[in-house]
């Protein structure tokens, strides 16, 4: 039997596993929202603080990357942490660190201390995609895999949704660090869901954590052709996503004149775009699978059919409506948000449950890398010429990524159950 239609341990294990583990990926769903309600608070705030203290875009782009350099140290380090204690406990810790941050910096009165915070944050943050995917490594089968990622990673559209929306009320009615302290409360109330839905170990699971074993398959995997695949189509989709979330709402107010208000107005609308780019990726990869599509080569083809909006991004700086140009947003964040969904299953596709988190992270690494540059060089970009350069970028790496997925991973390449 090919090792893509074996049955799964928890599908073997019965109604009370496969119904939890629903239950489990919903709670993901929530801890996304969470993480991208808190990094995107000060993004939506950006205007009101950058004026208030006198930021550059320069300064603005330096705090930025300061949460990036540690977000991605801690894709890898917290991947292969998860890997060895586990994705309950190791998931309830991060989110208890990235609230108490994110209260802290409601204190915060300067490039140096929003930039310290915001590294901490990173810190806290990072293990949430790694223990996501290795959560669903662990106790979905491949068919269902698609659709488990596209609704843990759709939190991260809802969350950047509802930041936009909630935030400036927040800091129009109480002012902008309260809006911080109601960010980092959240987090505790997530805390007893998740302990709730994830009370033990689900029956049949192979791997909680790795030890030992994830360490001795870890050189095998870094010289797989695919592993740097998995690297290289996240570091090269990874800015694009960045890109929007960071600078969108500064944007808005410096090339289009938006007020805070009309930015609570319009900017959560590519997000909820970005949702909908999720679940049509894991939908249509789901489907074609079904159909009787080889796994790797569904996958492969939602890569190429989501690169293709991604264009859309590049005319959006240039258009003369401020709506067309949220419009044509909308639309590249469609894409990215269908690719990244294949991104984030092709891991637990194509590797070991025990090191899904390792390999997730060392990707996290990667896109983080490049995405912190992208980052940096977009506010000395902006401080000197416009933000045209940076639309065009990010509407034409995407098409690299595509090339790498579909240039290092090979046809047939065995796909594992768990």
């Amino acid at each position: 039997m090919k090792p893509e239609l074996e049955a799964h341990p928890v599908e073997a294990a019965g109604g009370s596993a496969q119904r939890r583990r629903w239950w489990i990926v919903w709670a993901l769903f929530g801890s996304t929202v969470l993480n991208y309600f808190n990094r995107q608070t000060l993004s939506v705030l950006a205007p009101l603080i950058s004026q208030q203290l006198h930021l550059s875009h320069s300064d603005l782009s330096r705090i930025f990357a300061a949460f990036q350099v540690s977000y991605a140290v801690m894709w890898l380090l917290g991947g292969i942490a998860l890997d060895l204690v586990g994705t309950r406990l190791g998931l309830s810790l991060a989110v208890v660190w990235w609230s108490l941050v994110s209260l802290a910096t409601s204190f915060a009165n300067s490039v140096a201390s929003f930039g310290a915070l915001r590294f901490l944050l990173g810190i806290g943050e990072g293990f949430n995609w790694p223990g996501a995917s290795k959560t669903v490594a662990e106790v979905f089968p491949p068919k269902e895999r698609g659709l488990a990622v596209a609704i843990f990673d759709s939190g991260s559209s809802v969350g950047g949704a509802l930041a936009a929306f909630c935030i400036p009320w927040i800091a129009l009615r109480f002012g902008w660090r309260s809006a911080f302290a109601f960010s980092g409360l959240l987090g505790f109330a997530w805390l007893a869901w998740w302990l709730m839905a994830y009370p033990r170990p689900l029956a049949g699971t192979r791997a909680q954590a790795g030890g030992a074993n994830s360490m001795r398959l870890w050189l095998p995997t870094l010289r797989r052709r695919a592993t740097w695949a998995v690297v290289l189509g996240r570091s090269l989709t990874d800015p694009v996503w960045w890109f929007y979330v960071f600078w969108l709402p500064q944007y808005l107010s410096d090339a289009r004149g938006f007020s805070l208000e009309r930015i609570a107005l319009f900017a959560w609308i590519p997000f909820v775009a970005a949702d909908a780019g999720n679940f049509a990726g894991g939908y249509l990869s789901g489907r074609l699978i079904a159909g009787g599509m080889p796994v790797m080569k569904a996958r492969k083809a939602v890569c190429v059919g989501s690169c293709l909006p991604m264009l859309a991004g590049i005319p959006a700086a240039s258009v003369h409506s401020p709506y067309w140009a949220l419009a044509l947003i909308c639309l590249a964040l469609f894409g990215y948000a269908s690719w990244s969904t294949m991104g984030l299953t092709l891991p637990s596709d194509l590797f070991a449950p025990e090191v899904v988190g390792s390999v997730t992270g060392l990707s996290g690494l990667g896109a983080g890398a490049v995405s912190t540059l992208f980052t940096l060089s977009i506010g000395v970009l902006v401080d000197r010429f416009s933000y045209g350069p940076a639309f065009v970028a990010a509407g034409v790496l995407p098409l690299l990524a595509t090339l790498s997925i579909l240039l290092l991973i090979r046809p047939g390449e065995a796909v594992r159950s768990a």
